[in-house]
C-alpha cells in the first residue's frame, strides 16, 4: 500500500516541479525575447542563432529558479493533499511522519542530482554559445585596459607586460624572466610578442636574451619574428573575463583554479566561490522541499493560493540571503566556504525548529 503510495507522491510532485519550471522559463524567454528583439534586428543576427541562443538560456534559466520551483512544486502539491484531507488518512492510517515525507526525499534528491550534474557539465557547456553570444551582440567592444601587468607563467618563469591590444593579440614590451630562489638565471626581453594561431605560441619582435651564468653572461638578440614562445600565456588571459566562470565544467574550473594559483593571480575567489555553490545549490533542493512539506501540510483557511503565495516569499528570501552572502564572499568580508553555505545552514535550522512544532 505505501509503495503505491510513495509512487502516487513522487510522480504527483516530480511532474508538478517539470510544470512549473516549464511555465517560469517560458514566461522569462518571451519577455527576453521582447526586450532583446530590437537587438537582434539591428544587428542582423540569423534566426539560426536567435533559437540556438534561447535553447542554451534555457537550461541556464531553469537552474537558476530552481529553488523558486521546486519549493512552488512542494507547496502545491502538499497543499493540494491537506487540502482533500489526503494527508489526515495518511497518519490516520498509521503511518508516520517521517515515512510520508519519504517520497517528497526521494523526488528532492532526484532534482538535486540532476541539478548538480547539469550546474557542473551541462549547464556550462551551454554557456560556452551563450556568454560569447551575448558579448558579442549585447555587450560593448572589448579592449584589455590593465597596465603593467605581472604573472606566473611556471612555478620559476615570470612574465611581464606594459599593455596588451586584445583586437590584435599583441603583448607590448615583453619581458621573462627565470628565478630560481633569489637568483636570476635568463631574461628574455621583446619590444612585442604577437599571438600566432596556426603555431599556438608568441611571435617575438626586437627581443634580447641574457643568460647568467657563473663566469660570467651569454647575450642574444634577434629582429623580426624568428622567435616562437611557447608559454602558459594565451590570449584568453587578456580576454573579456564577464561570466567566464560559468562557462567552465566542474574539472576545467578545478584545473583554471590551480592554473591562477600557479600564476598568482587575485581574481582566484571569484572561481572559488563559484565551485563552493555548484556543490552547495543541489541540497537547496532537499531543504526547500523538507520545509515546504512541513510548511503546507496542514489544512488552513487560506487555503492553496495562500500558501502558494508564501512559498513563493520564502524562496525569494532565500534567494537574497544567497545573493548577499555570495556577495560578501566575493568581497573577501566572508570566509567563501561558510558564505556559500549560510543560506542553507540558516534555512536547514529552520526546518529542523519547524518539524519539531509541526502536528505529526
Amino acid at each position: 500500500m505505501m509503495r503505491i503510495l510513495d509512487r502516487y507522491i513522487l510522480v504527483k510532485f516530480l511532474t508538478t516541479f517539470v510544470f512549473v519550471v516549464g511555465i517560469l522559463v517560458s514566461i522569462v524567454l518571451i519577455i527576453t525575447f521582447s526586450e532583446r528583439n530590437e537587438s537582434f534586428i539591428k544587428n542582423e543576427v540569423p534566426a539560426r542563432l536567435i533559437i540556438e541562443y534561447f535553447l542554451t538560456y534555457a537550461p541556464y534559466i531553469a537552474n537558476l529558479i530552481t529553488p523558486i520551483t521546486v519549493f512552488i512544486a512542494t507547496v502545491f502539491v502538499t497543499s493540494k493533499l491537506a487540502s482533500h484531507t489526503e494527508i489526515i488518512a495518511i497518519l490516520s492510517g498509521g503511518v508516520s511522519y517521517p515515512r510520508m515525507l519519504r517520497p517528497f526525499f526521494f523526488g528532492s534528491v532526484i532534482i538535486a542530482i540532476t541539478s548538480f550534474v547539469f550546474t557542473g557539465w551541462v549547464i556550462p557547456e551551454a554557456n560556452k554559445f551563450r556568454v560569447a553570444f551575448e558579448q558579442a551582440y549585447f555587450g560593448q567592444e572589448f579592449n584589455f585596459s590593465e597596465r603593467d601587468v605581472h604573472f606566473k607563467v611556471s612555478p620559476t618563469t615570470y612574465a611581464y607586460i606594459a599593455s596588451y591590444d586584445s583586437r590584435r593579440d599583441i603583448a607590448f614590451r615583453f619581458t621573462l624572466e627565470e628565478i630560481k630562489g633569489t637568483d636570476v638565471e635568463w631574461k628574455f626581453t621583446a619590444r612585442q610578442v604577437k599571438w600566432d594561431s596556426l603555431q599556438q605560441g608568441w611571435e617575438a619582435s626586437d627581443w634580447t636574451l641574457r643568460k647568467f651564468l657563473p663566469m660570467g653572461e651569454d647575450y642574444k638578440y634577434g629582429k623580426n619574428n624568428d622567435t616562437l614562445l611557447k608559454i602558459n600565456m594565451k590570449p584568453s588571459d587578456f580576454g573579456n573575463l564577464n561570466s567566464f566562470e560559468q562557462t567552465l565544467t566542474l574539472n576545467e574550473l578545478d584545473q583554471y583554479i590551480a592554473d591562477l594559483k600557479m600564476k598568482g593571480a587575485d581574481n582566484i575567489p571569484i572561481y572559488v566561490i563559484e565551485k563552493y555553490v555548484r556543490y552547495m545549490s543541489p541540497f537547496s533542493a532537499i531543504i526547500l522541499t523538507f520545509i515546504g512539506v512541513i510548511l503546507s501540510s496542514r489544512k488552513t483557511r487560506g487555503g492553496v493560493g495562500f500558501q502558494i503565495a508564501l512559498g513563493f516569499m520564502i524562496a525569494f528570501i532565500y534567494i537574497i540571503l544567497f545573493i548577499a552572502a555570495k556577495s560578501n564572499a566575493e568581497a573577501g568580508s566572508t570566509n567563501p566556504l561558510l558564505a556559500v553555505w549560510i543560506p542553507n545552514i540558516i534555512f536547514s535550522i529552520i526546518g529542523v525548529l519547524l518539524y519539531r512544532f509541526v502536528p505529526k
